[in-house]
């Protein structure tokens, strides 16, 4: 299955949060948009995750949209069991949490509705604030590979 799926490309994700114990995050491919009215996203972080029960706690978040300038971030936020802000320049959102230098885009959310998705959690985030750079491209991946977008123009 996850052979198959992977013909189709996707946008890359860092989910960050701040915590009494300093800024957290992981590396997310599974995002879209869900809904305009209310302005709802979301995204499915694995039930082995043992970053997002510390996000789920603060109940607010940001969703990193990965430029291509960023693919070593994707590697690094996707490792369990090492600083992952270390060297990583960012700024507070409006809730607080992290947005990392250089977004492609970022959307500060509060935690709105989970459900059981098998062996991932499917997480609703209500839209609170968010912002984009026009002077970008995404990073993007498919087939277990990364992706320019600008080289397909």
């Amino acid at each position: 299955m996850r052979d198959i799926l992977g013909h189709f490309a996707s946008g890359l994700t860092i989910i960050t949060a701040s915590t009494e114990g300093g800024p957290i995050g992981f590396t997310c491919q599974s995002f879209a948009s869900l809904s305009l009215d209310p302005a709802l996203v979301t995204f499915s972080p694995a039930k082995t995750s043992s970053t997002w029960p510390v996000i789920r706690e603060s109940r607010k978040f940001c969703i990193n949209v990965l430029p291509e300038e960023h693919r070593e971030l994707s590697g690094k936020f996707a490792r369990s069991g090492t600083d992952k802000f270390e060297g990583v320049r960012h700024t507070p959102s409006p809730l607080g949490s992290p947005v990392l230098d250089n977004a492609l885009a970022w959307i500060d959310c509060e935690l709105y509705e989970e459900y059981d998705g098998g062996d991932h959690t499917i997480v609703l985030g209500r839209v609170k604030a968010m912002e984009a750079r026009k002077d970008a491209e995404p990073l993007l991946f498919i087939k277990g590979k990364y992706l320019r977008a600008s080289a397909l123009v």
